[in-house]
């Protein structure tokens, strides 16, 4: 019944696929989908991105919703597996996983399995995250090697500054040093931030994430700087029509005030959908393809956009929150946050719909 939605663009997600293949030709690709797609849908990223070589997820119910649907790439646990009943049942749906603590490898050593696991060993390079010392490596890739319940081995671990301007030198070089006695093994390093401008990290495997659903990775460049195509598209629609006078305060708390006589619309959107609550005035909006701005205070089901310079808008028009016209990193920025998190925010009440237009 409200007029809110998120459209999300299958052929767009095509489209960035190919761009993650152009910058990384000689790698395969690992989708990351966790996070329910980003917010996007788990399985409606899957279908936009079927031609990936495999998907990264981070629960094995997210896993198991994919082989359910069919689904038979190669799909990665980027946390790895926790319990002996886990362990069993990623196996039966041949999953892979993370290894990144010893813990991990004696649930595998005490298990009796049809077949082993493929497994990536992540080693910590300073993201100080998650991953094995680099002098834990060699005793342990002696005990997965021995261990009957673990098969192809690829070496993998993830950069903390890839997107920023320290870059991935200093970990890049600590990863090959620590492998260099295991240069047969596979390697996978790059995230988006990788694939895109460290061609030297590309290796094996690539998980591209965040570039896949058309926002950047990077402060400095803008998602269509890098042929980039937003996938999510999140609308509403103007409900009511309302008048200020000069001296006129918007919303709760006031936090705008009218210098002038003003036309504001009321939009079928607020926090509790996934709108930024702390959204600034002036973050951009656009109405009925015009461009405009947000002003006053976000509420849980509303927010208000400024039609003082648009007199053909109104009632029942449509708004974009974000998408063709409103990159979702500039609203991000005007939340003083990044797109990632909007993406992955947008609340179950919003429906998803599915397109697959050029």
């Amino acid at each position: 019944m409200r007029p809110i939605q998120a459209t999300i663009n299958l052929a767009a997600f095509r489209h960035n696929l190919a761009v993650a293949r152009q910058h990384a030709p000689r790698s395969k690709v690992m989708a990351v989908i966790k996070a329910n797609g980003y917010g996007h849908g788990l399985l409606n990223a899957a279908q936009g991105l079927a031609d990936a070589e495999g998907f990264a997820v981070l629960s094995l119910s997210e896993a198991l919703d994919l082989r359910h649907a069919g689904y038979e790439q190669n799909i990665l646990l980027l946390e790895g597996l926790f319990d002996t009943d886990e362990a069993l049942l990623a196996n039966q749906h041949r999953l892979s996983l993370v290894i990144h603590q010893t813990e991990q490898v004696t649930i595998l050593e005490a298990l009796s399995l049809p077949h082993p696991f493929e497994v990536f060993v992540k080693i910590n390079t300073g993201m100080n995250r998650l991953g094995f010392q680099p002098e834990q490596l060699t005793p342990l890739m002696q005990r997965l090697k021995q261990c009957a319940n673990v098969g192809k081995i690829t070496l993998m671990t993830h950069f903390a500054n890839a997107d920023e301007a320290a870059g991935i030198a200093q970990p890049l070089a600590l990863f090959q040093q620590t492998v260099k006695d295991f240069s047969d093994y596979p390697i996978s390093l790059a995230n988006s931030a990788s694939v895109l401008r460290y061609p030297e990290s590309h290796g094996d495997w690539v998980r591209a994430g965040i570039m896949l659903y058309g926002a950047t990775p990077f402060a400095d460049t803008t998602a269509s700087q890098l042929n980039l195509r937003p996938v999510m598209r999140f609308s509403s629609r103007i409900i009511a029509i309302q008048t200020l006078s000069q001296g006129d305060g918007l919303g709760y708390g006031h936090t705008f005030v009218a210098d002038q006589a003003m036309r504001i619309g009321v939009v079928a959107c607020g926090y509790a959908d996934g709108y930024p609550r702390h959204a600034k005035n002036g973050t951009p909006i656009a109405v009925a393809g015009k461009s405009s701005r947000l002003i006053g205070r976000v509420s849980m089901d509303m927010l208000f956009v400024d039609l003082s310079h648009l007199p053909d808008c109104g009632l029942g028009d449509e708004v974009e929150l974000w998408g063709d016209l409103v990159p979702v990193d500039a609203v991000a920025h005007s939340a003083d946050t990044i797109g990632y998190e909007l993406l992955c925010a947008v609340a179950a009440r919003v429906p998803l719909q599915v397109s697959d237009r050029d």
